[in-house]
């Protein structure tokens, strides 16, 4: 990193010695008081503003969400269509939408928001209460069901909407009906008399609160919040769904211990996240050192052993969140969209707790690689699951049923000048490297900020401060320390100070430059052991077939290949592309040979920013790279041939059936797993076919469970079939067609030749299927 310093006059570097330890309680930089004017984020936004809001507005309207609540305004009842929490969609497209106003006026968008805030208003009971699926469907049940039924998470994005919206119009209209359903819930929740206990299954409110009771100046609703928060983990869930205490396990809502006792993420990805960024509030309004430590205590957990190296969380589709340290998979990643967004609050709210740049390292981190890959680039769709690795079949949506990931995507591009700066009595933080204009209250000074970048391609940034005594601190990513740790500053971790005083034509500039790197990841995640990733600036790369000639899931990218930067204005609106070498290894047939050459065949190599993947013509993807051929994995003549399933959800990995990983148990899940979930109940079968015919005398098979987390079970019944012409035959056998667990069942019949060998399942009633691996044990060939 070079930092030059230009101008009329020079900054001045601060390296003082480091102060006691304590709490930063930076303030934010509001999205009203940053212009954004770059290369990079501002088609990004343009494009939100023209085709993504008025797009999920359309959605809003196509799907029943809009319609429910203008029922409930005309105080109809019944005939709820959709999600119980839909609602939450409506109020997240209003926030994003406001957002969007203040960036740029837009007289037909604020026409439509007018509309659907007076549906609201409408729609709303005289007491304040506002929830369609509750008007409709069960107006004499609200507030029984707060573990599932998500009113409390609905409430808090109406709440976020109506700050947004006043904020960036002046108008009351939506904040007074979000204030009519916040009173309502100070009366409902508490200890006081009239007052019950409870708290939201799905953390939203109380981060929400948080903010609605900064923009009205109302105490009561931050004493809301923190009921919420002090009370959760006391098992409240378990009383509503009258189990035991000493029987529920609350971890799935993080309601299994008091916030304070937490020591490591868990349970909804999404929830957890979202729940720590508002106790990251309280923690900062409050120097409660309990939760201070609970909250440094799960973020190192996270963002040590359970964090993608693209920012997200979550392995795990069977909980939407956690497992265990380590469990970091690719082709089988959740990385749902909104959990990545959630890592972009929580750290924001921890670098403004305690002003240290690394926390704003994870902010970029996510934003630029899962976030912005959760939407194309022409704004239309998006992905709600984000893997590291496709076989070509995982694909963005227009829409979803449970579209919560849409407009929380674009609620975050419009609000996106909100994240870049942070500020305290006397400095101005740079957190996030965007070119555009600043313009902020520092102490009794009035700071105004030009910034130019051409971030994320090149490190260069200039900074031209208007005059005045304020202090600056630039964020020094973690992809340029330790290099860089002599100018970081002790006071400031994470940051490279300048101190005035500034004058007309003051200048400042650092070029962090950007080389190509290759990421590594602890041992302990034996997943992606073995392999690296691409890295250069913020941004992680991704080999996609449509750049490269040879197939992308054979290539071995060594650790000291070269990777020459391209940048190329025409390509996927405008990348830095990375053009090298790379050694093609296809599996071996190892059936007639005892030795086989390593693999030495050079072929070009051309990777991309992952979050641009599957954008054109659909392919093979893979992040995370070998960079030494891999040994061959144990089995037989299922590694030769080509998996087909009766049916393939977009989280099912066919192959993974036939990768020779070794099991640890039934109940343990590999990360990639082959499974027929959600089917449920129906007849489903597993293919394998070969392109000449093999001989076969028996098969092997381990069955998954996920008894405790997720709903696979063996199946009712099953066979082995083979193919004969184009006709499938049950095979000839004596053995039992077990549904043992934690074991093999083997299945031997007289050997056969055939091109195709079926496993035909009758799937549970109420369960699906997993199955671990099943081998394929070859005959001997007569002479």
């Amino acid at each position: 990193m070079n930092l030059l310093l230009a101008g009329s006059l020079l900054a001045t570097f601060h390296a003082a010695a480091p102060a006691e330890v304590k709490l930063a309680h930076l303030k934010p930089v509001s999205f009203t008081e940053v212009k954004i004017a770059d290369k990079f984020w501002a088609p990004r936004q343009e494009t939100n503003r023209k085709v993504s809001i008025p797009h999920v507005i359309d959605e809003l309207y196509e799907t029943p969400r809009m319609e429910n609540l203008i029922r409930a305004g005309k105080r109809e009842k019944g005939g709820f269509k959709g999600l119980i929490f839909d609602d939450s969609d409506v109020y997240k497209v209003l926030e994003s939408a406001a957002y969007a106003l203040a960036e740029k006026p837009d007289p037909k968008l604020e026409k439509r928001v007018d509309e659907m805030i007076a549906i609201l208003a409408k729609a709303q009971m005289a007491d304040g209460y506002l929830n369609s699926w509750y008007q409709l469907m069960a107006p004499d049940k609200r507030f029984t069901n707060l573990a599932d039924n998500h009113e409390l998470y609905c409430a808090g994005h109406l709440f976020e909407a109506a700050v947004a919206h006043f904020k960036a119009t002046g108008k009351k209209s939506l904040l007074n009906v979000a204030t009519k359903y916040a009173d309502l819930l100070v009366r409902t929740f508490g200890n006081g008399p009239g007052q019950r206990m409870g708290y939201g299954g799905h953390p939203e409110s109380e981060l929400a609160l948080f903010k609605l009771a900064d923009a009205t100046g109302n105490k009561a609703y931050f004493n809301l919040a923190k009921f919420f928060i002090d009370n959760r983990g006391s098992r409240f869930f378990a009383d509503e769904k009258h189990i035991p205490k000493d029987k529920f396990d609350g971890v799935y809502w993080l309601d299994d211990v008091p916030v304070r006792e937490h020591r490591e993420i868990k349970g909804h990805a999404v929830r957890a996240a979202y729940l720590f960024s508002g106790i990251a509030d309280l923690a900062n309004a409050t120097d409660d050192p309990a939760l201070v430590k609970a909250l440094d205590r799960v973020w190192k957990n996270t963002v040590y052993k359970r964090v993608f190296v693209t920012g997200g969380i979550g392995p795990s589709a069977s909980n939407e969140g956690f497992t265990t340290d380590y469990d970091l998979p690719t082709f089988s990643a959740y990385q749902e969209s909104c959990a990545s967004l959630a890592m972009v609050f929580w750290n924001h709210r921890m670098g403004l707790l305690h002003g240290d740049g690394k926390y704003w390292d994870e902010v970029e981190r996510s934003l630029y690689n899962s976030a912005l890959a959760g939407i194309n680039l022409k704004g239309d769709k998006f992905f709600y699951v984000n893997p590291l690795g496709s076989y070509g079949g995982h694909h963005r949506q227009s829409w979803f049923s449970c579209a919560c990931c849409p407009p929380n995507i674009t609620r975050t591009l419009a609000s996106l000048g909100g994240y870049a700066y942070a500020k305290s009595d006397d400095a101005l933080y740079v957190n996030l490297f965007i070119a555009g204009e600043v313009e902020t209250q520092i102490g009794k000074e009035k700071a105004k900020v030009q910034v130019e970048t051409n971030y994320p391609w090149d490190g260069k940034l200039v900074l031209r401060p208007s005059p005045g005594t304020y202090q600056i601190h630039v964020r020094i990513p973690n992809w340029v320390r330790p290099a860089m740790a002599l100018h970081e500053d002790p006071n400031a971790p994470g940051y490279a100070t300048f101190v005035g005083p500034w004058k007309q034509g003051s200048r400042v500039e650092v070029n962090f430059g950007m080389p190509v790197k290759r990421v590594l990841a602890n041992p302990g995640a034996k997943e992606i052991a073995g392999r690296a990733v691409i890295q250069r600036g913020p941004l992680i790369y991704a080999l996609e077939q449509v750049d490269n000639k040879d197939k992308v899931l054979d290539m071995v990218l060594p650790l000291d290949a070269v990777l020459t930067p391209k940048f190329e204005g025409s390509l996927l609106g405008g990348v830095t592309v990375l053009n090298g070498k790379a050694i093609l290894a296809p599996e071996v047939d190892w059936r007639n040979q005892l030795y086989a050459q390593a693999p030495s065949q050079e072929v070009p190599v051309t990777a991309i920013p992952y979050y641009t993947w599957d954008n054109r013509e659909p392919g093979p993807m893979a992040v995370w790279l070998p960079y030494a051929p891999p040994s061959p994995p144990p089995g037989g003549l299922e590694r030769l041939a080509s998996v087909k399933l009766s049916y393939l959800s977009d989280i099912s990995r066919p192959n993974a059936i036939k990768d020779g990983k070794e099991i640890a148990g039934s109940n343990k899940h590999p990360g990639d797993l082959c499974h027929f979930w959600p089917h449920k109940g129906t007849d489903e079968y597993v293919e394998y076919t070969w392109a000449k015919p093999q001989t076969i005398k028996g098969t092997k098979l381990y069955w998954f469970d996920d008894t405790g987390f997720g709903e696979c079970r063996p199946p009712a019944k099953w066979e082995i079939q083979y193919l004969v012409g184009s006709t499938w035959k049950p095979v000839s056998t004596n053995d039992v067609y077990s549904v043992s667990l934690d074991k093999w069942i083997e299945i031997d019949f007289p050997t056969l030749k055939t091109t195709g060998l079926r496993l035909v399942m009758k799937l549970q009633p109420n369960w699906s299927v997993g199955i671990h691996e099943w081998q394929v044990i070859e005959g001997e060939d007569e002479d």
